[in-house]
């Protein structure tokens, strides 16, 4: 491929991968993806997707899905082609979180909430999966809009196997995730050439399958969906990670948006300066570079 041309678009196998076509042409009929400028002529042009008519699916019908990554939830936040493929979308099927981004940049297109939170009735994944399939089998153009990127804790390979299973094209866009944004945003970087060197990102959503000891050695560890077990997590933290009481941490709740708050404390403080808030969504972050927070 031409450097500036993204193949990132997706077939049900490796064989029938193997057996594609790609070329640079015009954005499929009734829709414009978003365009890719080449060096040589500068004319706006995206991938498409030409199989040997031998082995085509039911990928005749025109539809497309692509799997984007809103960000931390402000539309200021999205990328330019995040943006511009919502824009364009006939369908945007969104997550909590990012409602505003896609009723700010989709007006006309219809709008499927499919969000899930922890202790609140959420849509199975199951029957996302078959939504997207079916919507695209209509010959929809769909946006699958998810908060953060797509390829962090966001149930992407579900949905992605479900459409290349069904032979559905697919494209994945990725966002700026939660777990770097929302720590910049409370003036933390998650990387400092003395106090961390190196950082770790996990979902809190189940400790018990967390390999505890594993995280003594690391310096920085942010922890995404920690309310609800955020006094597991401070206990396995200081009794099989070997963490001391003292060691600074910081929770930021709503990161990027309006109703951004942030406590910071230690293990020892945490639990008690937060009981009686409700925190999710939050971002739990634990390191001696909480210490050196930017309250500019």
């Amino acid at each position: 491929f031409p450097a500036s041309v993204n193949p990132l678009v997706f077939w049900p196998d490796a064989e029938r991968a193997s057996r594609v076509n790609v070329a640079t042409l015009r954005a499929p009929s009734g829709f414009r993806a978003t365009p890719q400028e080449t060096s040589a002529d500068n004319h706006k042009r995206v991938a498409t997707v030409r199989v040997h008519s031998e082995h085509r699916t039911n990928t005749q019908h025109n539809g497309k899905v692509w799997l984007v990554g809103a960000g931390p939830g402000p539309p200021d936040l999205l990328t330019l082609r995040a943006a511009r493929l919502i824009e364009k979308a006939e369908v945007v099927v969104y997550d909590d979180l990012v409602a505003e981004v896609a009723a700010e940049l989709a007006p006309e297109a219809e709008h499927i909430y499919v969000g899930k939170r922890g202790g609140k009735k959420s849509t199975p994944q199951a029957d996302i999966d078959r939504l997207l399939v079916e919507l695209c089998s209509q010959g929809k153009q769909v946006v699958r809009l998810k908060g953060g990127c797509c390829s962090v804790f966001s149930r992407v390979h579900s949905e992605l196997q479900a459409l290349c299973d069904a032979g559905c094209e697919v494209q994945m866009v990725p966002g700026i995730s939660s777990s770097l944004a929302g720590p910049l945003f409370a003036g933390i970087s998650l990387t400092d050439k003395e106090l961390s060197r190196h950082f770790m990102v996990t979902s809190a959503h189940d400790p018990d399958i967390l390999d505890w000891t594993a995280f003594a050695k690391i310096d920085t560890l942010v922890f995404l969906m920690a309310g609800r077990q955020l006094a597991v997590i401070v206990q396995r933290l200081r009794l099989e990670s070997q963490r001391s009481a003292d060691t600074p941490v910081l929770i930021i709740k709503s990161a990027g948006t309006a109703e951004e708050r942030v406590w910071e404390g230690t293990l020892a403080s945490i639990v008690e300066l937060t009981q009686d808030e409700a925190l999710s969504p939050c971002i739990f972050v634990v390191g001696n570079v909480v210490k050196v927070r930017h309250r500019g």
